[in-house]
């Protein structure tokens, strides 16, 4: 069975779980999201985007 998620919805699960879990204070989420917005309209987007897609499709084309 092929289960697709977000991947917003799948780093703001593991953002929670780390805030949660492991110590992350909420300032430094904060901070990573700004980074997130800040990277997303830079040059380097492109990049990001196809390395992301390319990754994501290595992953989906493994056969368990």
């Amino acid at each position: 069975m092929a289960l697709s998620i977000s991947a917003v919805v799948l780093l703001a699960i593991v953002v929670f779980l780390l805030i949660r879990k492991s110590g992350l204070k909420g300032g430094h989420a904060v901070v990573c999201a700004l980074l997130g917005f800040y990277l997303a309209s830079s040059s380097i987007a492109p990049s990001i985007s196809n390395l992301t897609t390319n990754v994501a499709g290595m992953i989906g084309s493994l056969k368990f």
